[in-house]
């Protein structure tokens, strides 16, 4: 799968958000962050997909391994 995460300068002023989307990837980290599961942001944000949501997940981990 390519990556989910996009910035675009005219998309929620260039934030990170899912692709084809305007949700925002931050949205989904303060859910789990406030202690909701992954199905209640689904639920809160049907045009986010399961798999985008996991996915946006790998590659944020795979963004902050990379930068050690």
């Amino acid at each position: 799968m390519d990556t989910v995460i996009v910035r675009d300068p005219e998309i929620m002023s260039g934030e990170p958000t899912f692709r084809g989307t305007r949700v925002l990837v931050r949205t989904l980290f303060d859910y789990i962050e406030a202690g909701h599961s992954l199905e209640r942001f689904l639920e809160g944000f049907p045009t986010v997909g399961r798999d985008m949501a996991l996915h946006a997940v790998e590659e944020a981990k795979e963004s902050l391994l990379a930068s050690h």
